[in-house]
């Protein structure tokens, strides 16, 4: 049965360092044997942590996720400064500072609540329609717009003053660089940082916890149990209120037609998650008050779904 798309939902990856978002879906497309296989969210190489990745139909939830927060654990290295703001980079500066943790402490917290960041050279950010980290491989520095961030906790997990280093715990809005706020940090502490590793702890909702890695998936896998480790695609629109047809409603919206809002409960949202009459997930839908129709946003669903 190779090449069929025998599974449906997220599978919450442990992303191993040295490992690309896309390295892990062509390392998952040979696991599972299907070719329907996108992550939801790109992660540093050197980073580890939660990927979701979708599966099947699924992999067209991945472009109308709503925008979630996420959390992460960095470790930083003080009085280095690097080209790509990690220790993976060209150093630029390197100095022996003596911070002290009352100083980090003082530091951080002048980095919590809402702020500019200027997105770093090395990122897949788009400016005049060239990704920044093409410009930054030829030593190009160029212009870019900052982007308004929220960093809703910040704290200081450990501090070796003999070292120099630290680790942070992070929960921030979605777009928001570590790299660049331990840059930053360091910046203020006047010795400069560069982020040594990064954990991405929290993801559109999963935690690492309900992750696994490449050879708990496999094994899964050759013991026939690797649906068991699935995720299902409604839990990443929670936030979203649902509605449940009846059966006739159930498969009209399955053929893409729209339904009388006025035979539906009523609807609050810009965008509802729609159920059918056995409480399955079919996909998302907006009411549209001008017609007085709900539309379909796109449809998660197959044809057994009823």
């Amino acid at each position: 049965m190779e090449g069929l798309d025998l599974y449906q939902g997220i599978i919450c990856v442990n992303k191993p360092a040295d490992f690309t978002s896309f390295d892990v879906v062509a390392k998952l497309r040979g696991i599972c044997k299907q070719k329907k296989i996108g992550h939801g969210g790109t992660l540093d190489p050197m980073a580890t942590g939660v990927l979701p990745v979708f599966l099947g139909r699924c992999t067209r939830a991945c472009d109308i996720v709503p925008i979630q927060d996420k959390a992460y654990r960095a470790t930083v290295r003080l009085g280095l400064v690097t080209d790509t703001q990690d220790t993976t980079g060209r150093v630029l500066e390197e100095t022996a500072p003596q911070v002290t943790r009352s100083q980090l402490e003082e530091v951080l917290a002048s980095f919590r609540g809402e702020m500019d960041q200027l997105p770093p050279m090395y990122s897949a950010v788009k400016v005049n329609g060239v990704r920044l980290y093409k410009l930054a491989r030829k030593g190009d520095e160029v212009e870019r717009p900052t982007r308004r961030i929220t960093v809703y906790r910040l704290e200081l997990e450990e501090f070796d003053q003999e070292n120099q280093t630290f680790a942070i715990q992070v929960h921030c809005s979605k777009g928001t660089y570590i790299r660049t706020l331990c840059h930053d940090i360091g910046r203020a502490l006047g010795c400069g940082a560069a982020m040594d590793t990064l954990i991405r702890t929290q993801a559109m909702g999963f935690s690492l916890e309900e992750c696994y890695s490449f050879s708990e998936i496999q094994q899964a896998a050759d013991e026939g149990r690797l649906a068991g480790l699935l995720q299902p695609v409604e839990r990443v629109f929670l936030s979203y209120p649902a509605v449940e047809l009846d059966g006739e409603q159930t498969k009209k919206i399955l053929n893409g037609a729209r339904l009388d809002l006025e035979r539906l409960p009523p609807l609050a949202g810009e965008t509802v998650r729609v159920r059918s009459h056995t409480g399955r997930f079919l996909g998302l839908a907006r009411p549209d008050r001008e017609t007085g129709e709900l539309v379909v946003v796109k449809l998660l669903a197959g044809e057994d779904d009823q």
